[in-house]
């Protein structure tokens, strides 16, 4: 029998009791009476100890008692007892967790809401010259660097921000922000002074390497040109030697301007320039077209201009009249690597689109083929310096594999981004996505 059980028969014995008693003497009503105010009493009793005892916190030893009170006594003290042991191991595993976060050679910082410092490890405090006291101290008031609290202001956390060491300013720190939790975010940095070393030193060597080369790869062209001219066509295999040289040269020269133009991108300053992309536009059709062996004009979709010659293999639609702040060589070099990639893996008898527009907060070019199409495991890396996707060829199409890397880099200086859209065998899609913010008039 449990104690409920034992409760209430306890409470129904010393009812017929005075029952019993009561309709002996006739005072049934005042001994019911008494026995309800008695045992009213004795559970007022009751909780008057228990709240006494619970207001403590439970520490002690609860007080002897019987019946229901010594189970809920049991069940309260059994509750804060485990609750005592989750909370130990609880506060060993946070033990754990700082000081393996303490031993981690990156910098950790909690930070709360309000960009205040919660916690931070032992990196952070090094490499950002924070002190114990800084606890609940705004980051901002601590590291004033303005690319810093740009960043920490945007909620974009995406992509690091590289920024000095406010303690020593030859150390590099790519800092990133992890939002987790109500509110919460951790800051965390990496020092990459090293990388931007290496990364300083290859651009200088690719830098160097290119600009040595353009001298002999000048006297040679000219030497070959000479030879050329010089040629009478009496001799098969000098005629062809002469034009495997002049192609390879030319391959080489095309290969040291690309990287030349890359090198450029990454150390020039950027200009800024209200660029008429609509005529830019048509300009890189026409020049394309009269690259690709057909000097018509490209055909224009009925949006702002009519159709033109059919024939052509550019479709050129352009639904808005939007130009961009922006570098308009850079701009150049970038939409024409996206049309001549699109016009030289696509069958010649295809038709390239390309479509100028709004889209919701960006303008967005689509250059679209019809071509053999990329493989979803290349499309990561197509950006990436001197990638060729492995894709049987009917023709072997030539290039530096530097295009796309070009487009990438101008694209990041005009704060764009780069989305493939292809599937193999049925084409592909690149589409320059600029922020509606660089419109200009």
């Amino acid at each position: 029998m449990d104690v409920w059980q034992k409760e209430l028969l306890t409470g129904l014995l010393l009812f017929l009791a005075v029952s019993i008693v009561g309709g002996m003497t006739g005072l049934f009503m005042p001994l019911a009476l008494l026995l309800t105010l008695g045992m009213l009493m004795r559970q007022l009793f009751q909780i008057n100890r228990f709240e006494r005892w619970i207001r403590t916190g439970g520490r002690a030893k609860y007080p002897k008692t019987t019946g229901i009170w010594e189970e809920i006594y049991y069940h309260v003290y059994r509750i804060k007892k485990n609750e005592k042991k989750r909370k130990k191991k609880l506060g060993k595993m946070v033990d754990q967790f700082r000081q393996s976060t303490e031993a981690l050679p990156d910098a950790a910082v909690v930070l709360g809401a309000n960009d205040e410092i919660e916690w931070a490890n032992k990196a952070a405090r090094e490499v950002f010259g924070l002190q114990q006291s800084d606890k609940g101290q705004r980051i901002p008031n601590l590291i004033r660097f303005p690319e810093f609290i740009r960043y920490l202001k945007s909620g974009n956390y995406n992509e690091p921000v590289i920024l000095p060491s406010p303690v020593n300013h030859r150390t590099t720190l790519a800092v990133r922000i992890i939002a987790y939790g109500a509110g919460l975010r951790l800051l965390l940095a990496q020092d990459v002074t090293e990388l931007k070393r290496m990364e300083r030193m290859r651009k200088d060597f690719v830098a160097n390497v290119s600009h040595e080369l353009r001298t002999p790869l000048t006297v040679l062209k000219g030497y070959l040109e000479t030879l050329q001219d010089m040629d009478d066509g009496e001799s098969p295999l000098l005629t062809t030697s002469f034009q495997q040289m002049q192609g390879q040269t030319e391959r080489m020269q095309h290969l040291v301007d690309d990287l030349l133009l890359l090198t450029r991108l990454e150390t020039r300053q950027k200009k800024t320039e209200c660029v008429n992309i609509p005529a830019l536009l048509i300009q890189i059709c026409k020049e394309a077209e009269t690259m690709n062996g057909k000097a018509s004009a490209p055909a224009l979709a009925p949006y702002l201009h009519p159709v033109g010659n059919v024939s052509s293999r550019i479709e050129l639609t352009l639904e808005t009249d939007k130009h961009i702040t922006g570098e308009e060589q850079e701009l150049r070099s970038a939409f024409t690597n996206l049309l001549g990639n699109a016009l030289k893996y696509s069958p010649e008898d295809s038709v390239v689109k390309v479509r100028w527009y709004r889209f919701n907060d960006s303008i967005v070019l689509d250059v679209e083929d019809q071509g053999e199409g990329i493989a979803a495991a290349d499309i990561p890396r197509v950006t990436e310096r001197f990638y060729r996707s492995e894709v049987k060829r009917v023709k072997k199409v030539g290039g530096t594999g530097l295009g796309l890397a070009i487009v990438k880099h101008v694209l990041m200086r005009h704060d764009a981004k780069l989305n493939i859209v292809s599937e193999l065998g049925k084409g592909s899609c690149f589409s320059c996505h600029f922020p509606v913010k660089r419109a200009c008039n």
